[in-house]
This record gives C-alpha cells, sequence and structure tokens, in this order.
C-alpha cells in the first residue's frame, strides 16, 4: 500500500487535482480509496505534482490502484489504455477513437456577424478541425460519485420498433475528449469493472497497454458504427462559462419522425460561483417550423459551478418530423449577488444518415 498524503484533492465529481508539472517525474503511483471514488498519485519528496484526496469518506483507506504515465501530447491513446478523467475523476478505458470535427466558436475568424437566421442564429463563420474523442467504459464503483456533476452513466439508442419514443440505454458508456485523458497503468488483470470489460477485452501481458481488443468489441463496433459515431463537437464560451454540445442522430420511427440525442457540457472557466437557472431554446425543422423552448434549469436541475465543482455534463433528446434541422439557444445563470446573465449554446445542425439502417434493438454482437 503507498503512503499517500493530502495536499490536493481529486474526489470523482471534483476538480480538486494540481498540475504542477515542474520537476514532476513520471510514472506516478495513483491511490484510490477503496469503494469511494477518490483519487491520488503518492506523494514523494522528489515530485511536484499531488492527486491526493481531501475529502474521502472516515474509515477509508487509500489503496494503489495503478501508476500514471505521461499525458501524450501528440498521437492517440490506443485501446485498452487505462485512464483518469481529468474533470469528472472517474476511472475508464478507452475502447477506440473517434475523429470528430470541432467547431470552436472561441478561435472563430473574424468575419463580420449575420442577421439572425435559423442556422445559426447570426453566428460566425466558424470552420472545424479534427479533434480526438474516445469511446469509453466508466468503473461502475465511480459512478454514484459523478452523478451529481455528469449524467454519463449510459448512451441511450431507439428501441427497434414502431413505439417512437422507446429508449433503450447502455450503461457505463462515455465519450471522452482526447486531452482529458490522464493514463495510467495497473498491474490488476481486471481494473475496471463493468460488465463489457472482460467482454471487450483480453489481458495480454506481452502488450502495451495490456488489455486488447477482443473480436466481440470489433463486431460491436462495426455492426453499431452509425449509432455510435460521434461526427461534430461544437463549443462556445461567454463570460466565462463554456458550453460544449455533442449531437448524435438515433434514427427514425413511424410518421417519419427522426430522433436525435445531445450531450451538453457546461464548465466554469472563473473561480466565480456561478448557478445555472433556465435554459432557452430555439429549434428549427426543414420542415419549416421553429419552435421556442422555455424552462426551469436541465434534466431537472439547477447545478451550481463553482471553483470546487467546475462542470456539469447532460444528456437530452429531441425529435422533428423532418430529416435535418438546427437548435441553438441560450442559458440563464445567476451570480451570488442575484444579477443574471445569459450565456450562448453554439448553434448546432441535427442531420440524419443518408444511407439509415434500421438502430440496434440491444447489444449487437
Amino acid at each position: 500500500m503507498a503512503a499517500c498524503t493530502a495536499r490536493r484533492a481529486l474526489a470523482v465529481g471534483s476538480r480538486w487535482w494540481s498540475r504542477s508539472l515542474t520537476g514532476a517525474r513520471w510514472p506516478r503511483p495513483l491511490c484510490a480509496a477503496a469503494g469511494a471514488g477518490a483519487f491520488s498519485p503518492a506523494s514523494t519528496t522528489t515530485t511536484r505534482r499531488h492527486l491526493s484526496s481531501r475529502n474521502r469518506p472516515e474509515g477509508k483507506v487509500l489503496e494503489t490502484v495503478g501508476v500514471f504515465e505521461v499525458p501524450k501530447q501528440n498521437g492517440k491513446y490506443e485501446t485498452g489504455q487505462l485512464f483518469l478523467h481529468s474533470i469528472f475523476g472517474y476511472r475508464g478505458v478507452v475502447l477506440f477513437p473517434w475523429q470528430a470535427r470541432l467547431y470552436d466558436r472561441d478561435v472563430a475568424s473574424a468575419a463580420p456577424e449575420k442577421a439572425e437566421n435559423p442556422a445559426g442564429h447570426g453566428s460566425k463563420e466558424v470552420k472545424g478541425k479534427t479533434h480526438t474523442y474516445y469511446q469509453v467504459l466508466i468503473d461502475a464503483r465511480d459512478c454514484p460519485h459523478i452523478s451529481q456533476r455528469s449524467q454519463t452513466e449510459a448512451v441511450t439508442f431507439l428501441a427497434n420498433h414502431d413505439d417512437s419514443r422507446a429508449l433503450y440505454a447502455i450503461p457505463g458508456l462515455d465519450y471522452v475528449s482526447h486531452e482529458d485523458i490522464l493514463p495510467y497503468t495497473s498491474t490488476d488483470q481486471v481494473p475496471i469493472q463493468h460488465e463489457l470489460f472482460e467482454r471487450f477485452l483480453l489481458y495480454d501481458q506481452t502488450k502495451a497497454p495490456p488489455f486488447v481488443a477482443r473480436e466481440t468489441l470489433r463486431a460491436w463496433q462495426e455492426k453499431n458504427h452509425p449509432w455510435l459515431e460521434l461526427s461534430d463537437v461544437h463549443r462556445e464560451t461567454t463570460e466565462n462559462i463554456r458550453v460544449t454540445v455533442i449531437p448524435f442522430y438515433m434514427g427514425m420511427r413511424n410518421s417519419h419522425v427522426y430522433w436525435w440525442r445531445y450531450c451538453i457540457r457546461l464548465e466554469n472557466l472563473d473561480s466565480d460561483v456561478v448557478q445555472l437557472r433556465e435554459r432557452h431554446w430555439r429549434i428549427f425543422s426543414l420542415s419549416g417550423t421553429l419552435e421556442t423552448v422555455r424552462g426551469r434549469g436541465v434534466v431537472g436541475r439547477e447545478p451550481v459551478l463553482s471553483k470546487e465543482q467546475p462542470a456539469f455534463q447532460y444528456s437530452s433528446h429531441v425529435s422533428l418530423q423532418a430529416s435535418s434541422g438546427h437548435m441553438w439557444g441560450t442559458f440563464r445563470f445567476e451570480r451570488p449577488d442575484g444579477s443574471h446573465f445569459d450565456v450562448r449554446i453554439p448553434p448546432f445542425s441535427l442531420e440524419s444518415n443518408k444511407d439509415e439502417k434500421t438502430p440496434p434493438s440491444g447489444l449487437h454482437w
């Protein structure tokens, strides 16, 4: 058991960690409170990089679960790479990468803004750049500790029958950006607790990382590719609140009803505490309809974004009676003094697959 001292905290669902890399030596030991979802690399007198548990539950003992590796600045992580999520703090394993187009409005060209239109609500011209994301499995032991900050516990799909509102979910499946990966290694042959881990991955100590894809993972990826694929990511920052949107096409149901899922992450890049109070959506359909949706909070919550817990992530769904459309809008936040400000949601397209196939009715192997 490693001796882990507390200087900075990293608890699942929090972002309490320090990356003072000056003089840091790699690899570093990674510790966790057994069953508690709190992590720390063991500190030594030779390193300035400390990830340690400050808020672990009483009676919990930090146990070594692995050793941190140097994060990759270039290149991709391989199938079987173990990692710690830098924002939400859960343990996970990489299944395979996706090459997405990132449309970052914060670095858009300084073109003049256009008048409001259904495709972009007065938006600047934004050119996409290639960015790597990963399909990952989440350790089931950590899901309870991130439930207040992230809805990463499942990816939903349409059920394969005529009930257009029926959904099913694959629990513990997430999409993670390359920069959110903190890689580590472990000597445990089953380091991630997930019902699909041993079904998808095989331990091979001669490989690096020592977990290789089984044929079931390759077959599952190929058969479910249209419904898993991440293609476009949209991002915009307003008053230090960054909104990231990832849309996914889910399929068509009876009476030509098309469904999409969209994942949204809210990040507070400042130290001031703010709380999400309202949402305001504009939804344009290719059929010519423009719908306005207003409501309190998101998914029944009004999350607080602070320095300690700066991010919140959730998923929702939308349906149109047309094969494509656009969405945009604002989130209204409240400051501690009671004042409010609006944060822009970057406009994004809702596109259906031209060569549509039948959505999966379950886990296809």
